[in-house]
């Protein structure tokens, strides 16, 4: 026969709950699904809350990190504390976890820098990065979200991930006057590209001195990776690019393989006899 007070220590905790934790809760969705910096007004009214109430829970989550404020825009967004949450969350993936071992050995092998990206809520996001021989011309930050179309990681996925997935992003992207069938056609272009070299290539598309090289690892029954290394554009010759993407494709090839997948995405089939 069970202990009644254990039954009703396990039940307690469904019934009442916190619910200021629930509330703070609340006010961190409406910022995860405004999709960028929003106003106090703004949230408010996401939540249902008036702007006072929504105030004081965001004088909490500042000072616990999860969120911060701008002090140019007043606009509020996710502090560093959430950030390292969120990147902590993907490093645990076993698909992120794995991939990142291949890493190291690639940076070595072709002396830039190698970076891993994963399918985000609004695109390809960065979660690890190893640094190598050479300074790049921007700051890297873990936890950038990249942009689809312009980035090598990003038209990687824009080629290997469902169009039901990209289609929003890819209009989202359009630049200005560009119409949605423009936007598509374009993005169609990209990932025919794509999928034909099974790599990408961009260099001054993300910043001005900036090369990079991206090939997909798949997964069994996950999203794809995306693999890139990046360097300065003066040293992306074709002959060094060649080289990279060579290198590239050994070790995604050899990714995909321990993640119990094949290069065309497909789990491989064992045969008998």
């Amino acid at each position: 026969m069970s202990d009644p007070i254990d039954a009703d220590d396990d039940a307690a905790p469904q019934r009442q709950g916190i619910q200021s934790v629930e509330l703070a809760m609340q006010v961190v969705r409406a910022l995860e699904e405004g999709r960028g910096p929003r106003t106090l007004s703004q949230l408010a009214q996401a939540c249902g809350m008036s702007t006072s109430k929504v105030h004081r829970y965001l004088v909490s989550l500042i000072r616990s990190g999860l969120v911060s404020q701008s002090q140019r825009t007043g606009l509020y967004d996710f502090g560093p504390a959430a950030r390292r949450v969120g990147i902590e969350a993907l490093r645990r993936v076993d698909e992120v976890a794995l991939a990142t071992e291949y890493l190291p050995s690639l940076r070595d092998r072709t002396t830039h820098s190698v970076n891993l990206a994963v399918w985000g809520d609004n695109g390809p996001v960065l979660v690890h990065w190893e640094y190598g021989e050479h300074a790049l011309p921007m700051n890297i930050r873990i936890g950038s979200t990249l942009p689809l179309l312009d980035s090598s990681v990003g038209q990687v996925f824009l080629a290997y991930l469902p169009e039901a997935m990209t289609r929003s992003a890819i209009v989202d992207a359009a630049s200005a006057g560009e119409s949605a069938v423009a936007a598509m056609t374009h993005a169609e272009r990209i990932r025919a590209a794509v999928r034909e070299r099974r790599a990408s290539v961009t260099s001054g598309s993300v910043m001005a001195g900036l090369a990079a090289v991206a090939a997909p690892v798949f997964a069994e029954g996950s999203l794809p990776l995306a693999v890139s290394v990046a360097l300065p554009a003066r040293l992306a010759d074709d002959e060094t690019v060649a080289a990279i993407e060579r290198e590239l494709h050994v070790t995604t090839a050899e990714i995909t393989a321990a993640l119990g997948a094949t290069t065309d995405g497909h789990i491989p089939v064992t045969r008998r006899g």
